[in-house]
């Protein structure tokens, strides 16, 4: 489980540094507080029962109570946040002195994307945040839960996207541990055998749960997911097709090419250009 908000405080800020590779070792819930947090470096992908998404930096995301969720590294880049943690006390103020409106439409939405220049604002904020949440200030505390309250209301007004991909229907414990194989070890060799055995089912009933879970076949899935991270390679590195390739568990640059192209509707070399 997450680590509980020291008793009595509203509202906590810190600053994680963590390996680039770093990933939850299972799905975890918090039970006590609501959570924000800005993305520095790195990119991550969150999985809940009901819902997917990705979070890249400059990005903000947040986590209510009471949903397990589990974030897998999806960068070569270290994993730099700021991570707020919201008391009850304090989500309830806000909602009757501000807006529940602002509350429940951000927690809804889950992340939030911004220009470079409201990014660069958000950080120069938590930053400032961050510093009184150290200081030996006098009323710190009702400071810090006052520059909250503000933060929200900016993200609000100026998010420009981001969101959650609903899968439809209630994930089973299964069918989520297969998810999370997929997204952290998408580059290897994954088979349906392999993974209906690492679940304790037949290869043909799990096939048919995946199918019924998801809505499309277990390879049809990890083919997606795989077409998911050569789009970031392509638009994030220089390296080759031949080595995008490798990298997300297609056997060469030419098969790459084809499914890339069934999938995206253009080769992955136009669709770099096209970006």
């Amino acid at each position: 489980m997450p680590i509980s908000m020291p008793k009595g405080k509203l509202v906590t800020i810190q600053k994680r540094e963590l390996p680039a590779d770093y990933c939850m070792p299972q799905m975890e819930m918090a039970s006590e507080h609501y959570s924000l947090g800005f993305l520095i470096s790195g990119d991550r992908h969150v999985i809940t029962p009901l819902q997917q998404f990705d979070y890249h930096p400059g990005d903000v995301s947040l986590m209510p109570p009471f949903l397990y969720h589990r974030t897998v590294s999806h960068s070569e880049e270290p994993y730099v946040s700021f991570l707020i943690k919201i008391s009850m006390e304090c989500k309830e103020d806000f909602c009757e002195r501000i807006d529940r409106k602002v509350w429940d439409t951000l927690y809804e939405q889950k992340v939030c994307s911004f220009s470079a220049e409201q990014q660069q604002w958000i950080a120069g904020y938590l930053e400032d945040m961050l510093g009184v949440s150290l200081s030996d200030a006098a009323y710190a505390d009702a400071i810090l839960q006052g520059m909250l309250y503000r933060l929200l209301i900016y993200i609000y007004e100026n998010r420009q996207g981001g969101g959650a991909f609903n899968f439809g229907n209630e994930l089973s414990r299964e069918i989520l541990e297969a998810l999370y194989h997929i997204e952290k070890s998408y580059g290897e060799e994954l088979t349906l055998e392999d993974m209906a055995a690492e679940a304790g089912f037949s290869t043909a009933y799990f096939s048919r749960l995946f199918k019924a879970q998801l809505g499309v076949p277990f390879s049809e899935y990890l083919t997606n997911v795989r077409v998911r991270h050569v789009q970031e390679l392509l638009t994030q590195t220089d390296k080759s097709i031949s080595e995008i390739a490798l990298e997300t568990g297609f056997c060469n640059g030419d098969y790459l090419a084809a499914r890339f192209k069934q999938r995206v509707g253009m080769t992955p070399t136009a669709f770099r250009k096209h970006l």
